[in-house]
C-alpha cells in the first residue's frame, strides 16, 4: 500500500510540473490548428524548439536580455509558421502533415549538426541561461519545499507557478476567440471550407492566423522545457512530443479549451505512476526479473498508454471531456 501511495505521490508532482506543463502547451496549440481548424500539424515540436533555442542561444551566444530572448523565440516561431503555411495551406491537409513533421525532423537535424555547433553546440546544446528568469522568483530557488507529501525546490516549483500561469491565460485567449467571429469562423471552415469560401471568407489567411497562434502557444511550451531543465539540446525535442502531445489532446478532448489541459495532467499521471508501480512491483519480487525487467518499464509504460488510446479511440473517440459531435470534422 505504501508503495501505491508513493506512486501516486511522484505520479501527482509530474502531473503539476514543468513537463506536463510542455505538454499542456504543445496541445493547446495543436487544439487550435487541429482541433478547432483541421490542420494537420505534425511538427509542432518544431515551434517549441525554436521558443527554446530562442532564450538560449540570446542570452549565451548573444548576450542579450532574457526577455529578449522570448521576443526571439516568438517570432522564430511566427516566421517558421509562416513559411510552412504559405506554401501549403492551400493544398489539402495532407500536405501540412508532410510539411511540418519533415520541417520538424530537419531542425533537429540542423540544429544539431557539424555547422551549427557554433551557435547551438551541437548534440551538447546550451545550458545556463535561466539565471535571470529563477532570480525573479519570490522564494529562494535552492531551498525544498514539501508540497502534497513530494519534494519541490523553489526553482521548480517557480517556473510551475509561470507555466501554469501561461496555461490558464493561453486557455482565456481561446475561449475568448472561439466565442468570437473569429472562432465560429475557423470552426465552419473545420467543416467545410468550401462553404466558408463561398460566403467569401478568405479561408487561407484564417487557416494562417491559425497555425501562427498554434505555433506561438507551442513555442511557449518549449521556453517553459527550456527553463524548467537549464538546457536546451537538440534531441530533447524530437518528433515523437508532437504525437505525445496529439495522445493528451485526444484523451482530453478535441475542440474543448480545457480538453488539452486535463489530457496533458492526465497523460504525465499515467506515466509517471506505470513507471513508478512498475519498478516497486519488481523490487519487491511480485514481477520476476524474467518477465519483467527495470531497464524495460520506461517502453512498457508507453505500450499500456497505447493500449489505452486505442481502446479509447474505439469506445469514446471524442476523448474523455469532448463532443462527439466535434471529431466528425473533414479535414481536407
Amino acid at each position: 500500500m505504501s508503495e501505491v501511495i508513493d506512486a501516486i505521490a511522484v505520479a501527482g508532482k509530474a502531473a503539476l510540473g514543468f513537463q506536463a506543463i510542455f505538454f499542456v502547451l504543445l496541445a493547446v496549440g495543436i487544439n487550435v490548428q487541429f482541433g478547432y481548424t483541421g490542420l494537420l500539424n505534425f511538427g509542432q515540436i518544431a515551434f517549441a524548439m525554436l521558443g527554446g533555442f530562442g532564450i538560449a542561444i540570446s542570452v549565451t551566444k548573444w548576450g542579450l536580455d532574457f526577455w529578449v530572448g522570448v521576443a526571439v523565440g516568438l517570432l522564430a516561431a511566427i516566421v517558421l509558421a509562416l513559411l510552412l503555411g504559405l506554401p501549403t495551406l492551400r493544398l489539402r491537409a495532407d500536405y501540412l502533415a508532410i510539411v511540418t513533421i519533415a520541417a520538424a525532423e530537419g531542425l533537429r537535424l540542423l540544429f544539431r549538426s557539424v555547422s551549427a555547433t557554433p551557435l547551438t553546440n551541437g548534440t551538447r546544446g546550451i545550458s545556463a541561461f535561466n539565471g535571470d528568469f529563477l532570480a525573479l522568483a519570490p522564494w529562494t530557488t535552492n531551498a525544498r519545499y514539501r508540497i502534497l507529501g513530494t519534494s519541490w525546490s523553489g526553482g521548480e516549483l517557480w517556473v510551475a507557478v509561470v507555466g501554469w500561469l501561461l496555461v490558464t491565460l493561453s486557455c482565456l485567449l481561446i475561449w475568448a476567440l472561439m466565442r468570437s467571429p473569429w472562432g465560429r469562423v475557423v470552426r465552419s471552415i473545420r467543416e467545410d471550407e468550401d462553404a466558408v469560401r463561398a460566403l467569401g471568407k478568405n479561408v487561407y489567411v484564417y487557416k494562417m492566423q491559425a497555425l501562427v497562434l498554434g505555433g506561438i502557444i507551442g513555442a511557449l511550451g518549449g521556453m517553459v522545457y527550456a527553463v524548467g531543465t537549464g538546457s536546451a539540446i537538440p534531441d530533447q525535442y524530437q518528433n515523437a512530443n508532437t504525437f505525445l502531445a496529439y495522445a493528451a489532446l485526444i484523451l482530453g478532448g478535441a475542440a474543448r479549451v480545457l480538453g488539452p489541459v486535463l489530457g496533458g495532467m492526465i497523460l504525465l499521471f499515467i506515466l509517471q505512476f506505470a513507471d513508478a508501480i512498475l519498478r516497486a512491483l519488481i523490487e519487491n519480487g511480485v514481477i520476476p526479473e524474467g518477465l519483467l525487467t527495470s531497464t524495460d518499464v520506461a517502453q512498457i509504460r508507453f505500450v499500456l498508454v497505447g493500449l489505452g488510446l486505442m481502446l479509447l479511440l474505439v469506445f469514446r473517440p471524442q476523448g474523455i471531456f469532448g463532443d462527439r459531435r466535434e471529431v466528425m470534422l473533414d479535414a481536407r
